[in-house]
């Protein structure tokens, strides 16, 4: 009998978990879900009969042996500040290993022993990155199977509230971890664009922003994300002038979130004693300089961010609570911990309203003497009750590479990323069979 352990039960998780029950059930595997929080891998499993949910402490080194010794293959859904220890553990101990995070040189470094010990350690396979990876390699392929040759590459990447669902003044829904959102950027980021390396620091990323328009969609804004200058070479790209990365968000959400950034609200280097007995108002106020100790705060944080005070960005801030009287409450001393709170409960998925996942690849190609663009998007919209879009997109391609290895038609060994065909071919199959299809256009042409 096959037995998968998957550790995590957060908001990435229910269909992933959902599918290898089912799948547990009809092939006679059993699946436990270990969580922090036994509650939540209590509500994911949901008494499932191939299942069972258990408390699990990562740092408990003794007891999170014992669980990965009894495991066939590990799926891993936990910050990825674990991935590097979890992944090497899998290995000493025989293991296959799965997760939807980014890979690591400590990951990568495993690739050897991994190998020699038949086990597949396989990272980076959920949306983004994941899908990403994997369409945009079926791309490549047939573009350059065809004679094409590539010159841009412009890969666009995005969770959010569908358009046509009510909407809040940030135009942003909380569908994966909260933290993520409230650090995202804060790295910078890095691209090539027409032969030239441009660099974008943390403090200015959502001021970088530009149109894109997506098909079924409309138009969107988007801003650099992390660093492009790695997927060239990854993705056998040796021709290119352009290369891109970037997140999609609704217009109007990176003009406000770099007031935040600006403010240093979502700093978690800070710490601040007796945060969760402090208001809101209270702790803006601390970031604002002391010649303005005098203003009321409001007008201070405008006249500090050179906005209007009747504008619709302080109209947003406004709304997110940031000047009111509420306690920030909850645990953590840190600025970024108090933006964690309050996005959980001011952007919480509720009612009627969808979320929105969307990847597109856009590449210029040399092809015959001219050049055309070739597009493929893919959109995909949560089901009010059900599972929302990100746990479809981010939980199917783990949990259909789990069942493909358990099956025996995961044949590859090593530290891996699913840009090979032995992968990305029969996983991206499996996600057409749930729905998960790109539209390609050809333009240009």
């Amino acid at each position: 009998m096959k037995h998968i352990l998957v550790l995590g039960a957060g908001m990435s998780s229910p269909c992933l978990i959902h599918h290898l029950l089912e799948e547990g059930a009809r092939k006679g595997w059993t699946v436990t879900v270990a969580d922090l929080d036994q509650r939540a891998a209590e509500k994911r499993v949901g008494g499932h009969a191939a299942g069972r949910a258990l408390a699990f402490d990562v740092r408990d080194l003794p007891g999170r042996r014992r669980m990965i010794e009894q495991a066939d293959v590990v799926v891993n859904l936990l910050t990825p500040l674990f991935q590097p220890e979890l992944a090497a553990e899998c290995v000493e101990t025989g293991t296959h290993f799965v997760s939807a995070s980014y890979s690591s040189p400590e990951v990568r470094a495993l690739d050897r022993e991994a190998r020699d010990k038949g086990l597949l350690v396989l990272t980076e396979c959920g949306l983004d990155p994941g899908i990403d990876h994997m369409s945009a390699m079926q791309m490549i392929r047939r573009i350059q199977g065809e004679g094409g040759v590539i010159r841009s590459f412009w890969s666009y990447g995005s969770g959010v509230p569908a358009p046509e669902t009510p909407a809040n003044p940030l135009k942003y829904v909380i569908t994966w971890n909260p933290r993520n959102v409230v650090l995202a950027g804060q790295k910078g980021a890095q691209y090539l664009e027409k032969g030239r390396q441009k660099i974008v620091p943390g403090l200015r990323m959502f001021e970088n922003t530009w149109p894109v328009d997506v098909p079924g969609v409309g138009g969107m804004e988007a801003y650099p994300n992390r660093d492009s200058l790695l997927y060239p070479e990854l993705l056998g790209l040796k021709d290119l002038h352009t290369m891109v990365r970037a997140t999609l968000r609704h217009k109007g959400f990176a003009a406000v979130w770099h007031q935040i950034v600006r403010l240093g609200l979502n700093s978690e280097h800070v710490s601040i004693p007796g945060l969760s007995g402090l208001t809101f108002a209270e702790v803006t106020r601390m970031f604002l300089p002391r010649s303005m100790d005098g203003c009321e705060l409001e007008q201070g944080v405008a006249n500090l961010l050179g906005i209007s005070p009747t504008g619709v960005q302080m109209d947003t801030l406004r709304w997110l609570g940031l000047f009111s009287d509420e306690l920030v409450g909850g645990s953590g001393e840190s600025p970024a911990d108090m933006m964690v709170g309050l996005l959980q409960r001011k952007l919480a998925l509720e009612g009627q309203t969808r979320d929105m996942v969307i990847l597109q690849h856009e590449m210029d190609v040399e092809q015959d003497g001219r050049t055309h663009t070739e597009r493929a998007t893919l959109v995909v919209k949560g089901d009010p009750g059900g599972f929302t879009a990100m746990s479809r997109t981010v939980g199917l391609p783990a949990a259909l590479s789990v069942c493909l290895l358990l099956d025996g038609k995961l044949e590859e060994r090593g530290a891996l990323l699913p840009i090979t065909a032995a992968i990305y071919d029969p996983v991206m199959a499996a996600l057409a069979e749930q729905g998960i299809v790109f539209q390609h256009d050809r333009l240009g042409a």
